[in-house]
Formats: structure tokens, C-alpha cells, sequence
């Protein structure tokens, strides 16, 4: 026999190293690790929601805490016992031989092993169960839904909130048994206990014993498996168009799951029979028919009647299924109370039904406030205007709200001027100016919706509420912004009392030197008096500046965690939180408004769906994106608030039937406020939100059908159409508008989207969702008649981008000097009469501080169209003289103008003539029986080839004079119009 191989150690110098370093790395992790959970407690105690702070953290460590005892704690003990019960006599051979060199390293150091084996699987078992700490207190915590389920006739919520801790438990309970398994067949191979080489019996009693035991657990395990998985049938996806149990399921899966759970326990008990019969051939009988069971009654048989029963006649056989299907998906995500109407049946876009231009003429809601303004194209039109000073800026999307001026209400592309932290300069980028200088934002920016000042160059918004210190309209108290969505840096604020004022916060005067400088009183930020917690920040931010510089006091406040959907996402984890937060002055203060989701995965029979890639648009960027997590069941259950001064969050229960809602009430009691408590001013600014909104008009495109024979079809399937305005292949995003809505009595603020038939580009539903106090939520869907078709989004694009009139302007303004930049292409319901396109056409310098101005406006309606510099001239284009009365732009001066402002509210006339009605759209019949409407024809289309001809040959003249005749012949053609009408 070869002697042992000796065990090789380390001098006592390489151990004094490797410990110095194991010293260090786990004394720089704890610190960090501490360092960060003390400013999250600090941050959760400066903002008062202590509750969730220490709920979470209680559960974490308890989940953790439970996880690793019961994964390391269990394995290390089988493994223990597995060494306890190693045979004291082991036949050398050599096998065993060759093993005895692992025994004799391991033997002096058992301990340690055991040791590190529990400790190394119980964190990682104690990591992955504390990220569940939700799936606890849901489950610790549930409410019922009030509905049951229609297979198993058990309230929703078992599935909602116990199903999915079930499956937790029973997911650690097998990683348990395996990890305990592998380590006892590790340690019975190593000492002895299993002999795979070595002739005659292969394990010892106690061998066969504590593995027997163990497999026995596995498959217990595995039979509760398969109880549960009778519940896991409301997943299923066998279905190929709907989700949930399906037939084959139901008839073919159900009664074999439970079958199943009784073959699994039987051979469960031959397991733990063996330690008395001592035969491993009634355990493994048991097992080969538990195998051969699920593979047969589990697998092939489902298999075998979902090809030759349900296949053959699907409509029929998952009628019922489907109906349970689309019932669900409905409820999960808030569309079970659908407001359908039949629209445009019989005027079907015709610009010339009387009852049209009735609607047209009469309508004193929709039209006025047709929206002009682009939030999604002025932010550069904002910062040039706007901006004052280059610390100052804009977000890259401005917001729509509505306000009520003087009784009357419209809708406004609003921006608070933030400060821009990546806009400062490299003189000011020092520590000091970043962090205790430039610290906050100041004033709120408005302009209205519907109209724009005309200048030589264009249209540009007419900032009703403007300029530092503010004035305009809408009134401020504190205009000061030190919470914001482009804040990324923390700020240091505050100083003795009799200081002098250091933090940036206004120009004064004319001079660019004078300024006036501001000291922060409010009551949000972290108080750093003391030398402690200034170690603490200098740690946490790896910022020696916290001890050492004198900007740094004992009336300093750290200002972090300012983005206003951060914070709310870290007040309340529960919540999934809307990408698109926007200010709004409520009582005089600028506050920032989210909207807090509360969501599942476990709704049964309800289409699973992607989060993020369902709230994504051509319009979503990295920033506003919701993460992509599955789920199938959604409510925007809380609205919240941040204060832009101060950062109070304030979380209010928006839907408090809500019972996921009321489930994390009860587990974080105190932290969402009664919607009692806010304000009519507060609720009159909520909005119906876009990420909501975009998820259950993807659902809508397939659960608008309650046929289940058409939904199994999908012959009625829609679709969201393409942004046409971008050039990207992505979602046209929903627009806010304030328009009537077909049996409403008045203008509402609302979100709106248009929806295409199934890879076509027609327009089959137009769907609106309120945002109006009264009738907040109210979704209401006009239905287009199938045999007509209306004209999509993309079909509009492309019939204004080939216009005749359109098509030179656009090579003018895309040029060397200039882009064209198209805006929102909005759809607006005209009454019962119809839908109308209205899309802003903008004009951007190329140079360096080129902003968008407004040049035309163009309008759609059937095959009409209406191009012009005002929205009041596109509609009289397209529906006749005075048809554009009722617009905005349509009066000399808007009555919201302030009178001190230098520039008036006037459509620009410019230099081009009013663009002529597109040839291909007169009817024959006109031009046959009016002679001078046919000869206005021939004189516009020879105007059109002469401009055509000067353009391509650069001859600035040649143009000038074929615009003079385009206009002659226009102004003929509508005199011929006027005369065969007998006007």
C-alpha cells in the first residue's frame, strides 16, 4: 500500500497575508454594506415612511434568515450524518485506496468543511429568498378578490396571493432535499459508506437508510407538486389563442394530475418502507411507475386528445374555455366596463354630408381646442425661450395638463425650469458649484395648447406663465424646484443663521453678473450637523469634501434621491411606477404627479403580457421605459405626489377596492393616505395614465371580441398603428386631447389613441379614456363600420407627405438651413359625424440653438385634405369657407393673450399663397359642368409644374412668379367653388 500523500500547508507569513486581506475585504463590505442601509434609514426617516423601511428589512432578514438555516443547516446535517454513520471497517481496495488520500485531508478539517458547505449554500439560499420578501407579505397579508375562480370555485386570491408562496416553498423544499441528497451520496463515496467499484453490497445500512429517507422526500415533494399543479392549470398555455385551462386540460389533465398525486405518495411510502424491508426493488418498482404514469396519463394521453379531439372542431370545444379566457383577461386589466359605440355609420368620412358640416359648424368644444402645440417637439422651442440661464433646462418630452383660467378650460404644454445638471459648464463643474451653488430649479413655463404667436419665422408658444420670477396666469407661491427629473446630483443646502446666501438662485436686472443667491428653509433634506454622519456621506459618496470643506455645516442638509419617480418607487417597492411624471401647481406649488400601479402575475385564465414591452412607444426612451417584468393583472391603484420643493412624498389610495392594494395596506399600515385627503385642485389636475393606458389598448386590440368562435378566428383582430411621424417601426403613442366625446355635453381631458384592422392600415376604433374628475377611467370605444375604409394614421401620413401643395414646402424647409419636423398626427371625433386628422407641420433652424416654430397646420377628413398656415384655413380647405370659424387661430387676437406681450396671436400669413385643394380629390362631375372650375384646374396644375421646374433649376424667380400664379389660380378655383354653391 502506497503511503498517504501528505497534506501541504501554508508558512505563517502567507497565512498573516491571506488573513490581512480577508480582513480588509470583509471590513470594507460591512462598512459599505452598513453605511448604505444607514442612509436609506435616514432617508426613509426624512420622508416619514419609516414603516416601509423597517417591514422590509424585517422581512428580508427573515426570509434570509429562515432560507440559510433550513438550506445550509439541513445539508450540512445530512452530511453530518452521513460521516456519524460511516462504517468503521472499509475492504481496502482501490478503490478505497484511492479515496483514503481525500479522508485523510479532510478528516482534521471536517469541521471546516461542514462549515463552509452550510454557510456558502445558506447564502445563496438566504439571497434568493429575501428578494421574494414580497410573495411573503402578500401571502401573509391576502385579501380576498370577491370572485371565484369557475373551475375550482375558490376566491381568486388563493391563486393571486397563496399559489405563488405555495410554489416558493415548495421550489426551496426540493433544492433542500437534492443539496442534502448530493452531499450524502458525497460523503458515503468519500468514507466508505458507498462502494461503486467494489464487489458485493454497495451500501451500508445506514446508507441505504438516510438515502432512502431522502429520495422518499423528493417524491413526497413531487406529489404535492402535482397537487398543485391541478391549480397551475388556470396558466396554461396550451390554448393557441387564448390563455388559461383549456379542454384538454380540464377533461384530459386534470383527473390524470390527481392521479398522479397518489402514484407519487405510494412511492413515497415504498421509500421510507425501505428502511425496514431493506430492498431497494419495491422503491424503484414505485418509481419506474410513477415514470411510466406521468409520461403516459400526464403526457401522452393530453397529447393524444388535444391533436384528435380538440384540433379537429378548437372553435367548438374551447368555446367555454375562451369565454372564461376573455371574461378574465377583461377583469385583470380593467376593461370589463367598456363603453362601445357605433360610430360615423352613415356618414362615413364624406366631407360633404350635410350632417358633417352641421356637426363641423355647430361645434364649439373639440375644434377650439384642437391642439397645435407638440410637447414631444418644443422642448428646444422651451429652452431657447425659456431656458434664461444654461444651468437651467427642460426635459426632452414636455407634459400636456389642463388649467382653468377664468372659468374657461384648456389644455397647456407645461415644463418646470429645472436645474440641468449635465448643462453646467466646465468653470462651474467644480465641487462646490455643482454641489452647494447650483442646487435647485426655479419657475414653471405654460403655454396653451391650441395656439401660437405669429412671428416672421413662425409660430411660436405663447407662454402665458413665463420668465423669473414668474408671472402669468397661473400663480406661484414658491417657484423654487429642487426636486426634478433632471437633478442627478445630490446638493448640500443650508447655513448658519446671518449667513450670506450662497446657493444660485435667479438672474436680477440686466446685467448677466447680477444674480440673486437663495438659502434653502424648506423641510426636506438629510440633516449632516454632526461630525458622524458627515463621515457617513463622505463614505457613502466617496467625498472627502463632507469633512473638509467649510461649505459644509451645522446646519448643512444632504438633498438625494432626487428624481421625483425614485423617490417614489423607494417610498413604496410595491408599486410599479408610471415612466412619465409631470409638475402641476396645486394651491400655489409646483408638485410633481405619478401614478403607482399595483400588479400581479398569478390573475388566472388572464393573458400574460411583458411589462416593459408593452408600455413601450416610438416615444419611450430609457428614462421613462417600466421594466420588463411578466404580468397579467394591472390597476393604477395610487396616485402620488412629490413636492418640487421640499420632496414630500405622498402616496393617496386611488383605487382602494383594489385587494392587492389593500394587501400591501395592511402590511405597510399608515403609508398610502385615503383618497379622502386630496385636494379638488389636486384631483382636478390627475391624469389617466399613458403606460395604463398603452397596456389595455394592446389588450383591446384582441379581447374587444366577446365571440368565441370570432376570438378563436381573430377575423376582427386591430392593431396599434405605427407612429407615422417617426422613423422607427414603433407604437404610435396615445395623445392627451380635450375634445368632446360623442354623447358627452362638453370638452373633456382625455387620452385617445387610434387602432388599426389587423396588419392593415385602416382605421377600425378610435378609444378614449377619460381624465376628468367626473368621469375619470370611463373608457369609451367608437367602432368604424368594417365596410368602409377609413383611413389610418400611416395612410394620413403618407397622403399629406405626397400632397401636391405639401411636397414643396417640404423641399424648401428641408434644406441646408432647416428641417422639417412634423408633430403629433392627433384624431379627433367630430361629433357622430366622423374623425379628424390634425397634425402641426414645425420648421427647425440647422444651425447651432435652432428651435422648432409651427409653419402649417394639415387636416384630414375622408379624402380630404386641408394645408395651410392656420388650422382655421386647413378646415375651410377641406369643408368650405367658415367650416374653421370655431378654431382657435381663427380670431385675430386669443383672449388669453397678455396684453403687456409685444407679439400678437395672429395666423401668419408668410409668403407662400394658401395651397391649393388636391387635384386628384375634385369630383369629375365639378370640372364638366362648371367651365371656370375646370379652367382654376388647368391654371393650378400648370402654377404646380412651373414651381416644380424653378426648384429643381434654383431659379429663386422663376419661383417667386409661379407662387404669384398658384395664387391667382387658387383664389379663381375658390371663387368658382363660391359661385356654382350660390353663395
Amino acid at each position: 500500500m502506497r503511503p498517504p500523500v501528505p497534506v501541504p500547508t501554508l508558512s505563517r507569513r502567507a497565512k498573516l497575508v491571506i488573513g490581512a486581506i480577508a480582513v480588509l475585504l470583509v471590513l470594507f463590505t460591512v462598512v459599505g454594506t452598513l453605511t448604505s442601509v444607514y442612509v436609506d434609514f435616514l432617508w426613509f426617516e426624512e420622508t416619514g415612511f419609516t414603516e416601509v423601511f423597517w417591514t422590509e428589512l424585517q422581512t428580508r432578514a427573515l426570509l434570509f434568515a429562515v432560507a440559510a438555516v433550513a438550506t445550509g443547516g439541513l445539508t450540512a446535517l445530512a452530511m453530518y450524518l452521513a460521516y456519524r454513520f460511516r462504517p468503521t471497517f472499509r475492504p481496502m481496495s482501490l478503490e478505497q485506496q484511492n479515496l483514503e488520500r481525500y479522508r485523510q485531508s479532510l478528516e482534521p478539517r471536517r469541521a471546516l468543511v461542514l462549515t463552509g458547505v452550510a454557510v456558502v449554500l445558506g447564502l445563496f439560499a438566504g439571497f434568493t429568498a429575501q428578494a421574494n420578501w414580497e410573495t411573503w407579505l402578500s401571502f401573509r397579508n391576502s385579501t380576498d378578490f370577491g370572485r371565484t375562480d369557475p373551475q375550482f370555485g375558490i376566491d381568486l386570491s388563493f391563486f393571486v396571493f397563496d399559489y405563488p408562496f405555495y410554489r416558493l416553498l415548495l421550489g426551496f423544499g426540493f433544492a433542500i432535499v437534492i443539496l442534502a441528497l448530493i452531499g450524502s451520496l458525497l460523503t458515503h463515496y468519500v468514507f466508505g459508506g458507498l462502494r461503486l467499484q467494489t464487489p458485493g453490497q454497495k451500501l451500508t445500512a445506514a446508507a441505504r437508510v438516510q438515502l432512502s429517507v431522502l429520495l422518499g422526500l423528493f417524491v413526497a415533494l413531487k406529489a404535492v407538486a402535482y397537487w398543485l399543479d391541478r391549480y397551475g392549470l388556470v396558466y396554461s398555455d396550451r390554448g393557441d389563442v387564448f390563455t388559461g385551462a383549456s379542454y384538454t386540460d380540464v377533461n384530459a389533465l386534470l383527473v390524470p394530475k390527481t392521479i398522479l398525486v397518489f402514484v407519487a405518495a405510494v412511492c413515497a411510502v415504498a421509500f421510507f418502507a425501505n428502511i425496514v424491508v431493506r430492498n431497494f426493488l419495491l422503491p424503484a418498482a414505485a418509481l419506474v411507475l410513477l415514470l411510466v404514469s406521468s409520461l403516459v396519463i400526464g403526457v401522452a394521453y393530453p397529447a393524444i386528445v388535444q391533436q384528435f379531439v380538440v384540433k379537429p372542431s378548437a372553435n367548438e370545444k374551447e368555446a367555454l374555455y375562451i369565454e372564461r379566457a376573455i371574461e378574465s383577461t377583461l377583469q385583470a386589466y380593467g376593461l370589463d366596463d367598456i363603453d362601445y359605440v357605433d360610430y360615423a355609420q352613415d356618414t362615413a368620412g364624406d366631407a360633404d354630408a350635410p350632417a358633417v358640416l352641421a356637426e363641423l359648424r355647430n361645434d364649439t368644444e373639440t375644434i377650439p381646442n384642437a391642439r397645435l402645440l407638440d410637447p414631444n417637439v418644443l422642448s428646444e422651442t422651451f429652452t431657447a425661450r425659456q431656458q434664461i440661464r444654461n444651468v437651467y433646462g427642460f426635459p426632452e418630452k414636455l407634459d400636456i395638463d389642463r388649467y382653468e383660467i377664468d372659468g374657461e378650460l384648456r389644455d397647456y404644454v407645461v415644463a418646470a425650469r429645472e436645474l440641468d445638471s449635465a448643462g453646467l459648464s466646465e468653470n462651474q463643474d467644480t465641487w462646490i458649484n455643482r454641489h452647494t451653488v447650483y442646487t435647485h430649479g426655479n419657475g414653471f413655463v405654460a403655454a396653451p395648447a391650441n395656439e401660437v404667436v405669429a412671428g416672421q419665422e413662425g409660430g411660436e408658444p405663447n407662454f402665458t406663465t413665463r420668465d423669473l420670477p414668474p408671472v402669468g396666469t397661473i400663480d406661484i407661491d414658491q417657484p423654487r424646484i429642487y426636486y426634478g427629473e433632471l437633478i442627478d446630483d445630490y446638493s448640500v443646502v443650508g447655513a448658519p443663521a446671518g449667513a450670506p446666501p450662497r446657493e444660485f438662485d435667479q438672474p436680477e436686472g440686466g446685467s448677466e453678473q447680477e444674480e440673486i443667491n437663495n438659502t434653502y428653509d424648506g423641510e426636506g433634506g438629510i440633516s449632516i450637523g454632526s461630525f458622524f454622519r458627515q463621515l457617513t456621506f463622505a463614505i457613502y459618496y466617496r467625498e472627502r469634501n463632507f469633512l473638509l470643506s467649510g461649505a459644509v455645516n451645522d446646519e448643512s442638509k444632504v438633498l438625494h434621491v432626487r428624481n421625483p419617480r425614485d423617490r417614489v418607487e423607494k417610498a413604496a417597492p410595491f408599486l410599479e411606477v408610471d415612466g412619465d411624471a409631470y409638475p402641476a401647481v396645486i394651491d400655489g406649488e409646483i408638485k410633481w404627479i405619478l401614478d403607482g400601479y399595483t400588479t400581479s402575475d398569478s390573475y388566472p385564465y388572464a393573458e400574460q403580457m411583458e411589462l416593459g414591452e408593452a408600455a413601450a412607444d416610438a416615444l419611450t426612451t430609457a428614462t421613462t421605459a417600466l421594466p420588463n417584468e411578466t404580468f397579467n393583472y394591472i390597476r393604477n391603484s395610487v396616485k402620488a405626489t412629490v413636492d418640487a420643493y421640499d420632496g414630500t412624498v405622498t402616496l393617496y389610495a386611488w383605487q382602494p377596492e383594489d385587494p392587492v392594494l389593500q394587501t400591501f395596506m395592511k402590511a405597510f399600515p399608515g403609508t398610502i393616505q385615503p383618497r379622502t385627503e386630496m385636494s379638488e385642485e389636486l384631483i382636478s389636475h390627475v391624469r389617466y395614465p399613458q403606460d395604463l393606458f398603452k397596456v389595455q389598448r394592446d389588450i383591446l386590440t384582441r379581447y374587444h371580441v366577446d365571440d368565441p368562435a370570432d376570438f378563436y378566428e381573430q377575423s376582427d383582430r386591430w392593431q396599434i398603428p405605427d407612429d407615422p411621424t417617426q422613423d422607427t417601426n414603433q407604437d404610435q403613442p396615445p395623445y392627451y386631447i380635450l375634445a368632446q366625446r360623442p354623447g358627452d355635453d362638453e370638452a373633456t381631458f382625455q387620452l385617445t389613441s387610434a387602432l388599426n384592422a389587423f396588419q392593415r392600415d385602416n382605421l377600425s376604433a378610435f378609444i378614449s379614456a377619460s381624465s376628468a374628475p367626473e368621469t375619470y377611467g370611463d373608457i369609451q370605444v367608437l367602432r368604424l363600420p368594417g365596410n368602409t375604409p377609413f383611413r389610418g394614421p400611416e395612410q394620413v401620413q403618407n397622403a399629406f407627405l405626397t400632397n401636391n401643395q405639401v411636397r414643396p414646402d417640404l423641399t424648401l424647409f428641408n434644406s441646408e438651413n432647416s428641417d422639417a419636423v412634423f408633430g403629433n398626427l392627433l384624431t379627433l371625433p367630430i361629433g357622430d359625424a366622423g374623425l379628424l386628422y390634425v397634425e402641426p407641420l414645425y420648421v427647425r433652424g440647422a444651425g447651432e440653438g435652432g428651435f422648432p416654430l409651427l409653419q402649417k397646420v394639415l387636416v384630414n377628413f375622408g379624402d380630404r385634405i386641408g394645408y395651410a398656415d392656420t388650422l382655421a384655413g386647413a378646415l375651410d380647405q377641406v369643408f368650405g369657407a367658415g367650416a374653421g370659424e370655431s378654431a382657435t387661430d381663427s380670431d385675430d387676437i386669443a383672449d388669453t393673450v397678455d396684453e403687456d406681450a409685444t407679439p400678437e396671436i395672429v395666423p401668419d400669413p408668410g409668403t407662400n399663397p394658401d395651397p391649393a385643394p388636391d387635384i386628384d380629390e375634385i369630383p369629375p362631375g365639378d370640372t364638366q359642368v362648371n367651365p371656370d372650375l375646370a379652367e382654376a384646374v388647368v391654371d393650378i396644375n400648370a402654377a404646380l409644374a412651373a414651381l416644380a421646374t424653378a426648384q429643381r433649376g434654383g431659379d429663386f424667380a422663376g419661383q417667386g412668379q409661379a407662387l404669384e400664379d398658384l395664387q391667382t389660380a387658387v383664389d379663381a378655383y375658390q371663387a368658382a367653388q363660391r359661385a356654382a354653391a350660390g353663395e
